[in-house]
């Protein structure tokens, strides 16, 4: 899964924008299963199992990224932006970043810091007050390139270091995808429906649809979350740690969990010797807040890859973890599904 997972890292999808992610995984999955994509862009594969399912266990990972949407051009050639998703500003300062169909390469700029008023050092910068520049010498030639509505992503290397560490940008949830690619190219014991959704990161929108098309009586979110083991950060506030396998969320933001489902992920995990965690953290949410509350109702279980500075152009994740994942969802869904 290492180069899948870097191919798809490498590939632009900001929400809304998810047409190259959604490609690649159709190229990987055409000839393993049957497949389709509704009106919102949302990836529905259905895979043939060894033996027919008891009950319909649906599993979801979504394609898109945060990113940038471009809202004006400057007279001066600049490109003013509004983020799509939950991104820090004080994380994408100086990036580099590719913008619109033409791949343009620009960076992220902001006032220097010795123009700065002294009482306004120390604040947290706003977006307004960033603007990618891509070298254009005015409005006109910068219009040569981009378009208002114009996506743009984070450029960067996807790196390999340390113990068995992955840097890159995207790995939310490209992991996640990765994880479920395999599954599908994989033979399994029962028939099980997969979602690719798209526009998770503003507002879980993909994953409406997916689940009111397929009815599952079961769900299981494939998603990746804040890994906070660094340093200045004790206990609890850690939220999970790279290298202890898959986590598994009791409660988020948008969903409370099946109690009956978080067990069951921990009576399995110790039956196989899976490494797993519970998140000790109640924030953030995934597409199983729009999940559970499809048609009449569906269980959801997440199953997560730790991920440091998640939402953010340097994504760092344990590769073992997303190997733990697997592991763990493939032995989940044959739960559910019988």
């Amino acid at each position: 899964m290492l180069e899948m997972i870097k191919e798809l890292c490498t590939l632009p999808g900001i929400s809304g924008r998810e047409c190259a992610v959604r490609e690649y995984i159709i190229e990987k999955i055409k000839d393993y299963a049957e497949y389709s994509v509704d009106p919102l862009g949302n990836l529905l594969v259905f895979k043939k199992g060894r033996n027919p399912a008891k009950n319909k266990v649906m599993l979801d990972a979504h394609m898109d990224e945060v990113g940038l949407i471009i809202t004006a051009i400057t007279s001066e050639g600049y490109l003013r932006f509004a983020k799509v998703g939950g991104i820090d500003t004080r994380v994408i300062i100086g990036r580099p970043v590719r913008v619109g169909d033409k791949s343009v390469s620009g960076v992220i700029g902001i006032k220097p810091v010795h123009l700065v008023e002294k009482s306004a050092e120390a604040d947290i910068p706003k977006a307004d007050d960033l603007y990618i520049d891509i070298g254009a010498k005015n409005r006109e030639e910068a219009e040569a390139l981009v378009r208002l509505g114009d996506a743009a992503w984070f450029a960067g290397d996807f790196v390999e270091f340390g113990n068995g560490f992955i840097k890159s940008k995207a790995l939310d949830d490209r992991a996640g995808c990765a994880i479920l690619i395999e599954m599908i190219k994989s033979e399994l014991e029962y028939d099980a429906w997969f979602s690719f959704s798209v526009q998770e990161e503003i507002g879980t929108r993909g994953a409406q649809t997916a689940a009111f098309t397929l009815a599952p009586d079961y769900a299981i979110v494939v998603e990746t979350t804040t890994a906070a083991d660094i340093s200045g950060v004790k206990d609890e506030k850690r939220v999970c740690l790279c290298g202890k396998g898959g986590v598994v969320s009791f409660m988020d933001r948008s969903t409370l969990y099946s109690r009956e489902l978080f067990d069951k992920a921990f009576e399995i995990a110790e039956k196989n010797g899976i490494a797993c965690q519970p998140k000790t953290l109640v924030s953030g949410g995934n597409d199983a807040g729009a999940i559970h509350k499809s048609r009449g109702g569906v269980k959801v279980l997440t199953v997560s890859v730790p991920c440091r500075y998640l939402h953010s152009p340097s994504c760092v994740i344990k590769y073992s973890d997303v190997e733990e994942s697997l592991k763990l969802i493939k032995a989940m869904a044959e739960e559910l599904a019988k």
